[in-house]
């Protein structure tokens, strides 16, 4: 028997855009109910950094950094391939608006240093990203702290979170924390099943979800806001997408982000984009066949399956991704490294892993010489010694003559400064780790306007339904700004869609 529920507002996820959507719909009055598939909230959002892509604000401000939506509008317009400009102007209008209202509702926000990913007019030195301030566990309401998924290393291992809460935990906690007091409701272990119409079918009214005791349908007479991730957990719609990389080395939470959602909204006719195709990493493949969100490269150099180099080791994870699945032979790629940091990854990987339990399952390989090195991997020999050989004297000279390597700020951001993204790979034993093509999420899906309303084909708005997050396609098409950009462009038009549907 299937009951019924009734509420103003459906919020569908309960990621970074689908937490500030469903807050600011609580503190407009609004009955509002968050609906998480999983038993936990927060989904990659909590696994994430925390930093939000969001131009323009007083946190800018304070910090005495050259940041402005003029600045940001020239950055973007710079780096976006056929931007839609309506949905840019909406974005970058009310950035700011937003940060002062979550700030005045109680969510402090500092800037953080970070370099942005493209070197363009408009960019900031050092970054316009801004994150939200560390909480501890036990200021939080109980409800939230048991309910907020930890950080992406202890998950994976079925560990709990932190005593203090850091980057995307501080950002889920502080907005469910806000939300439970304007009296929002969260409801877990409830996946969607479908999208429901009116009576005529002209406009969403609800969602069907399914309990543990039966189908339950919730009715929501304002709107429904789809925000719950998009589509990486899914093989088959990851192929019919022509998206890279496999569910297993995706950084979304085991388990979720299979599109469900998405596809309740194209059964109702909603149009969709799938050309920024997903949001890429390179993955320290792991002995249980997943990856790492790996960034931060301090020495060492990648090399594909011939053992040749073929990208600036130090860009910008995502575009290094996109290199990495321009060929097929790049995937995996080996990671060659020295011993100058006592065999450690000389990176930044989440999760890194035990160095033992890689080489153990082979992920990793460890030889006293780099001939050795390439038969342990199956690389061939005379190429890879080259590759290193031709490194090394690059390092040498201190200029990458080949990909420019230290040239950019993101090059030295993790290195030190300028001159130090250089560092000859000479010291043995050496190593080998393998690496792989992974996702922060997959970045297509449904077609929504400025105001954050899901179109049909003949872009018309379907009314009662809106999307964010990595429910929908990104307004940044196939590029990644700067550090917080997913966070920062879900946070929007899941407000702007709240705006909406409040008129």
């Amino acid at each position: 028997m299937t009951t019924t529920d009734e509420y103003d507002v459906i919020v569908v996820g309960s990621g970074g855009g689908a937490m500030t959507g469903a807050l600011l719909a609580a503190r407009a009055g609004l009955r509002t109910v968050v609906v998480e598939k999983t038993e936990l909230i927060g989904g990659t959002s909590a696994y994430s950094g925390g930093a939000c892509w969001l131009p323009g604000s007083e946190v800018q401000q304070r910090a005495g950094i050259a940041d402005s939506t003029d600045g940001a509008r020239s950055y973007l317009g710079a780096i976006l391939e056929s931007p839609d400009g309506t949905r840019i102007e909406a974005f970058l209008a009310h950035a700011p608006e937003l940060v002062a209202e979550l700030e005045a509702a109680g969510l402090p926000f500092e800037w953080l240093p970070f370099a942005e990913y493209y070197d363009a007019p408009g960019r900031v030195p050092m970054g316009r990203s801004i994150q939200p301030l560390n909480v501890k566990r036990a200021e939080l309401p109980a409800e939230v702290a048991a309910l907020v998924r930890p950080p992406v290393e202890r998950d994976r291992a079925g560990e709990g979170g932190r005593s203090t809460l850091s980057g995307g935990q501080a950002l889920i906690a502080r907005l469910a924390t806000l939300y439970v007091e304007a009296g929002g409701e969260l409801r877990t272990n409830l996946p969607v099943t479908g999208l429901v119409l009116s009576d005529s079918g002209d406009r969403v009214v609800g969602v069907a979800a399914m309990t543990p005791e039966g189908p339950v349908t919730l009715d929501a007479s304002r709107g429904v806001l789809v925000a719950a991730g998009g589509f990486e957990g899914n093989a088959s719609l990851r192929a019919e997408h022509g998206v890279p990389g496999q569910v297993a080395w995706t950084m979304a939470p085991r388990e979720t982000n299979t599109g469900e959602p998405i596809e309740a909204a194209v059964a109702i006719g909603a149009a969709t984009d799938f050309s920024g195709v997903g949001w890429f990493c390179p993955g320290l493949e792991q002995p249980d066949g997943g990856g790492s969100f790996t960034l931060g490269f301090r020495s060492g150099l990648m090399v594909d399956a011939t053992g040749r180099r073929y990208a600036n080791e130090c860009l910008p994870y995502d575009r290094f991704g996109r290199e990495m699945a321009a060929s097929a032979d790049r995937i995996p790629s080996w990671f060659v490294f020295d011993s100058r940091e006592g065999g450690r990854l000389p990176a930044i990987a989440m999760p890194e892993g035990d160095p033992a339990e890689h080489l153990a399952a082979g992920t990793w390989v460890r030889a006293e010489s780099i001939e050795e090195l390439a038969a342990a991997t199956g690389l061939p020999a005379d190429a890879l010694a080259e590759s290193v050989e031709r490194f090394n004297v690059l390092c040498e000279k201190g200029v990458d003559e080949d990909f420019g390597r230290g040239e950019d700020e993101y090059d030295t951001f993790f290195t030190g400064g300028p001159g130090t993204a250089l560092t000859p790979c000479d010291q043995p034993p050496y190593y080998a780790a393998r690496f792989v093509l992974s996702d922060l999420g997959t970045k297509g899906g449904l077609v929504t306007d400025a105001a954050g309303r899901v179109l049909r084909e003949d872009a018309s708005p379907i009314p009662g339904l809106y999307a964010s997050s990595n429910s929908a396609a990104s307004v940044f098409g196939g590029v990644y700004p700067g550090p917080g950009a997913p966070l920062g462009s879900a946070m929007v038009f899941a407000s702007l869609a709240v705006r909406d549907l409040l008129t």
